[in-house]
This record gives C-alpha cells, structure tokens and sequence, in this order.
C-alpha cells in the first residue's frame, strides 16, 4: 500500500463517527499500518524501529484465527474463509448437520450451491421520492415542507394543489423534512426547530497540496455550555387541514429530541427526549385525537443517563416496552406498562449487565441478550449469548465457555456461529443451534504455534484489588518477544479512560498493533479499565462523574503495583504511560496529579481542557451547565502541576479535538516555566499513528525511561 494510499484510509476513518469510534479507528489503522512492511533487509542498526515497524508480517503465521459466517439468504447455509498452513481455503456448511465441505477457490465454493448464489433484487422505496415527499399510506396525498412549512398535496396529480398545513415556520423556525404519516393517513408528526447558531472552530492548513499559501478552513464544533437547537413535537390534523397545539413546553430544556414513529393504529405517535444535563430521558407518548402528551418512561439519575446504552423495544403495538436502565445500579432489563408507564416487572437481576439485546422473540416471548459479568471467577467483561422470557424466567447462558464470545446468527435466528477468545486463548470457533447448550460442530480452533516458535509472548489477562481494596480491576500484560525474566523492564501504560466504554481487548488478537511494537522496544506494556468507564455497575461508573481527571488513576496504580510485586521484573520506578485523544488528556493528566508515579507521558491529540472539546461527551460526563468541575479536571488550568517528563502530539487539521486544546496546554506550560516537548504536525488530523509520530513515541521513551 502506498503512502499516498494509506493517507487516503486515514482520511476516510476520520471522518466517521468520531469519539465513540475511536478504538475502531485505531484498530483498522493498526492493520493498514502493518500491511506496509518497510524491507526487511534493512538492519536494526540502521534502523532501531525496524522490529516494531514489520511485526505484522507475523499475523500470517496465526492459522484459523476467526471464522466470519456469510449466511446464505434464508438458508440454513453459509460459508468462510479460512487461512490455513497449505494456504486459504473455503468452507461451505449445512448448519443443520455441521457437514462441511472445502474448495480451493471461489468458483468451486459456489458450484456446491448454485441456486443459493442468485441475487435478491431489493425492494423499492414507496414512500420518498427524490424531493422529500412523503407519500401518505393510503397513497392519496404527498407531504412536503417548502419554505420552512409543512404542505400536502393530491399524490399522482400533474397540476399541484397545494394545501398548507402551517404558516408559521421561518428561516431560523422551521418544520423538519422527516414527516411522519399516521397508519391511517389521518395524521402527520414531525419536529419544528429553533436553530442555534453553532460554533465553529478554525483549522489552519500550513501546506494545502493546491497551492503555496495556507488555507483557513471552518468547522461546525459545538462545545459544552454552547446554545443549542430546539426541537419539539408537531402535529397536523390533515383531514381538518390544521395543526393540533402541543404543549412541548417541558421538553425545551433539551440536548436532543427525535421522533420514534406511529403506533400501528395510529392512536399516537412517540418521541424521545434527553435532556441537557443527561439526568433524566423520557419517552414520550402524544395523543393524536387532542394532542395530550404522556410520559411512558420517565428514567432519572442523580449523576448521568448513559443514553448512549439505552435500549427500547415496543411490544403490542406499544402496550408494553421492554426498557433498559440502571435504576437498581446495574444495567437490567424491565417490562414498562405502555398504559400507565409503571414498572411491570424487572426481566433481569443481579450483579451483572446486560450488554446488548440482540433479538426479541415475540411469539414465544423470549429475549436473547448478551450479557457480561455473570461469573465471579471469569474476567466480568466478558460476553456470554443469554436468553430469558419476558416474565423474568428461565433464564439461560447459552455459550457457557471461560472467554468473550462473538455471535453470528442466521437470519432466522435457529443457528448461529460462536467465536469464543480471550487475550490469552486463542479463538475456537464452534457452530450452534439456539437454545441448545450442544455444539453443532466445531469450526475451527486457532493454531499459534508457529507464532511461538518466533518468540511471541501470549498476553496476560492480570486482576488486581482497585482503590478500595475490594473491586476487582482487570487488564492485560504485554511483553516483548524473546522475553527475560532475569531483566528489569520499565512499565508503560496504554491508556483509554474515556466513560462510553470499557476499553481494555476482550478478544484474542496475536499483534496487538502499538503495545506489541512498543513491547519489542524493550518494555512490559499494560492496558487496565479503572473504575469510571463502563460496563460494571452504576457506582463503579459514576467515579467519572464531574471528575475526568480521576481516570481511574488510583486503580491503575494499585494494579500495576500488584502486578510488580507478581513480577519482579517490572520496575515501578520507571512508568511511562501514554494514549490518544481522551488517553491525550489522560496520559498528561497523569504527569499533573500523579506524578509520584508515572514519570514519562505522551499525550497525542489530546483533549486537554473539557470546556474545549464536543459538546455531547463532555456534558454527558461532566454536567450542564458548565461550573468549577470542568476546571479542575483540566490540564490547561492545572499545567503548573507538572512533573516529569512530557511529550504533546497533534495535528493541525484535527476536527475531533480542536487542536488549539493542546495549544492551550503550551500555553500554559510555557507561563509556568516548565519544560516540555511538543511534536506539531501540518496537515494531520485526529488520525495520528503513522510510522513518524510512532517512532518519536519509542524515541522518546527510550531516552527517558531506559537505564
């Protein structure tokens, strides 16, 4: 790949999704990355970073490592692809017997099922065309906006006969083009908004390739404290040819508002609303004879409504939700009565979460949910396949296995494809019936050996007491290659606190693209969740609350020492710790209220002061309106703390984390007189990782923690 080419790849994962991505987006830069070996003929002396650069090329001696199921239509059928020592072949298999057949191409694979292979032709849209008119139900009428109003007209006529069904939508007051027809072609929902100017923040580009001169260039960036668009419910009455007055009043003081759709009998339609703060989400029911509107679930907390997890399923026609919440202090499922909007009954319990609902069965009335720290003994982040009745009884695990299980289903849901993996397991990937405990067959178990022959250290899955010296803290050890125990190591933490998510790998996987490059530097590199991220109970996730700072620091350092005292090995004399982005911020943070410890940071593309970042995850961790908690957890405020040995990273075009963040940081550094270096990048974005910043990390380290 070349570089222009991996530049382009960068380009494109930066523009997705932005915080909540991140891990994703390393993780696919980490593959581009090692799919780019520099010649290996190259020596170590005239190149010390040469081991770190090239391990890749060794992810090809890990021998069926995954098995990814391409399901068949609606057939019990599916095949993979699989990387074997005699070279890939592909697999074809009947779910229904587990009999499985190989073929040395594509061509062959397909001449086992040739009528399986037929394209299914989609379906067309019936309801929008190219203009955003919105064809009513019954295919009478068209609905519009034009001119910030809301308009029907009769479907199908040349000569429009325009009926307006509002007059008062403006330029900065307007009817949104989501229309919503009722079943019934009665009625019509949508949201009219109050527009708020948003901030923009101003990127420099030094070297634009079109020209010699830099080019200013603008971003849409809302951050915390910023005036925010409005929107609240409409309603029309198309039949009366009127709009139907909501009082939307309680549902102004808002971070966001999104219609989610018509009851089936068109008695209503539903809406969510989160307000600012993140301290209480409703959904909400508006009546469409008189416009009324209910709360059906009305979730509160006194810290943040981690809305990002929420999960909703409306049952008969939405007499009925199934809602998930954290009201007893861990994420469970409950029954929510659709009439009254009081608790039915609590489907899951006990000192465990439930991570993801994958499908609702409702003809027998069972849910199938992934769910993790259901075994005491068993890392708590892992993942497990469960399902329960709605009523809250027989529950089952059906993927009992020690490791984090991924799941792959067919489309009728009666079988699926179970990866089971750890860090320190490598992948077995077996076939099952649902509901069945029983295997089908297994698939494929994953095959390290030749990967050891090479030196290769498995990962080390370590838990240790946190703070309190009663909550367990998980993470994982990585060592170099060619590993001594005789020597003595400095420590270098990999750091992601950000609250959305747990963050340390659940999976197996054989290069761990950066700790494993900068394990063969020479350190033992460990990634520890510290109490305030996700994924355990309530109380181990507000730590985070009005409180960034924290990180989690006091575990971290307790398990690390704990770790030490295992292995005598790791010198807690000599701590690094570095990270992107929110482990930016973090990583410095640990220079500024832990420096007793850590003695060495690099933050790369931090965000180093909440108050400068987005909008939507800094006031969902740390409050509206924006008080004194944002300024003591900034870095900016507190850089006179600093000791140690510092090192800022980022690029100019960074459109994630506005890059004047870490200008502030410099700023204040250079006020408080303390001493620092910083790597300024021209024309980068968030994206950071490529070979040069890489290799000014290992450098860095090397000259501040190596004897």
């Amino acid at each position: 790949m070349t570089l222009k080419e991996q530049r382009q790849v960068s380009l494109c994962i930066c523009l997705c999704f932005k915080e909540n991505a991140v891990k994703l987006i390393y993780s696919i830069i980490g593959s581009v990355l090692f799919a780019y070996a520099p010649l290996v003929a190259q020596t170590t002396e005239q190149n010390p970073y040469l081991r770190s650069d090239t391990l890749g090329r060794l992810a090809n001696k890990v021998y069926s490592a995954v098995v990814i199921p391409e399901w068949m239509g609606d057939s019990h059928y599916f095949w993979y692809k699989n990387h074997e020592k005699g070279g890939t072949f592909y697999y074809w298999v009947n779910a229904e017997t587990g009999e499985k057949k190989r073929a040395t191409t594509m061509d062959e694979l397909k001449a086992f099922a040739p009528e399986l292979w037929k394209p299914v032709p989609k379906k067309k849209k019936e309801h929008t065309d190219e203009r955003n008119r919105v064809l009513s139900p019954n295919k009478q009428w068209v609905a519009y906006v034009r001119d910030y109003n809301v308009y029907i007209s009769p479907a199908g006529k040349k000569q429009v006969e325009e009926i307006a069904l509002s007059m008062d939508g403006t330029f900065g007051c307007y009817y949104d083009t989501h229309l919503l027809w009722s079943p019934d072609s009665k009625k019509l929902a949508t949201v009219k908004t109050r527009s708020a100017n948003c901030r923009r923040i101003p990127l420099l580009e030094s070297r634009p390739k079109e020209q010699l001169q830099p080019k200013l260039q603008w971003r849409d960036y809302a951050k915390p404290g910023d005036v925010l668009s409005i929107s609240v419910p409409a309603l029309f009455d198309v039949e009366q040819r009127k709009p139907i007055v909501l009082d939307t009043r309680p549902y102004e003081e808002q971070f966001s508002l999104q219609l989610t759709g018509w009851r089936k009998d068109s008695r209503a339609f539903t809406f969510e609303f989160n307000r600012r703060g993140h301290q209480q989400y409703v959904v909400g029911e508006v009546n469409a004879n008189d416009g009324s509107i209910r709360s059906l679930v009305d979730e509160r907390s006194e810290t943040f409504i981690s809305y990002i997890d929420n999960y909703r399923y409306d049952l008969n026609d939405g007499r009925e939700i199934l809602w998930l919440s954290e009201r007893d202090g861990w994420r469970h499922l409950y029954r929510i009565d659709g009439a009254t909007g009081t608790v039915k009954g609590q489907v899951t319990r006990g000192e465990w979460v439930v991570r993801k609902v994958l499908f609702v069965d409702e003809e027998k009335q069972q849910i199938y949910f992934m769910a993790s720290g259901l075994h005491k003994k068993e890392d708590p982040y892992n993942q497990h396949l469960c399902i329960v009745r709605f009523d809250g009884t027989e529950m089952r695990e059906l993927t009992p296995e020690n490791g984090n299980h991924r799941i792959t289903f067919s489309r009728d849901k009666a079988f699926f494809v179970d990866v089971c993996s750890r860090p320190d397991l490598p992948p077995i990937s077996v076939l099952r019936k649902t509901g069945e405990k029983k295997a089908v067959t297994v698939l494929e178990k994953c095959d390290v050996s030749e990967l050891v022959a090479e030196g290769w250290q498995m990962p080390e899955v370590f838990c240790a007491k946190g703070r309190d010296g009663v909550t367990d803290i998980w993470g994982i050890i990585y060592r170099p290659f060619k590993f001594d125990p005789t020597k003595s190591y400095p420590i270098i933490e990999d750091i992601y606190a950000g609250p959305h998510d747990s963050h340390v790998p659940k999976d197996f996987k054989s290069i761990a693209w950066h700790t494993a490059a900068l394990a063969e530097q020479g350190y033992i590199v460990v990634k520890i969740d510290g109490m305030g991220t996700n994924n355990r109970s309530k109380k181990f996730h507000d730590v985070c609350w009005k409180n960034l700072k924290d990180a989690g620091f006091p575990d971290r350092i307790q398990w690390i020492l704990a770790a030490a005292r295992k292995y005598k090995y790791m010198d807690t004399q000599r701590v690094g710790i570095y990270g992107w982005s929110a482990g930016g911020q973090n990583a410095m943070a640990a220079l500024l209220f832990h420096h007793d410890f850590y003695k060495a940071a690099v933050a790369l593309c931090g965000c180093h002061d909440n108050r400068m970042d987005k909008v939507w995850w800094n006031e969902l961790w740390m409050g509206y309106p924006v008080d004194e908690s944002y300024s003591r957890s900034s870095n900016v405020d507190n850089a006179h703390l600093l000791k140690g040995d510092l090192l800022l990273i980022n690029g100019e075009l960074d459109d994630n984390v506005d890059p004047a963040s870490t200008l502030q940081v410099v700023d204040a550094l250079v006020k408080a007189d303390k001493m620092f270096e910083q790597l300024y990048l021209p024309g980068r974005d968030h994206a950071l990782g490529k070979y040069y910043e890489l290799h000014r990390l290992y450098e860095f380290f090397n000259r501040k923690l190596k004897k």
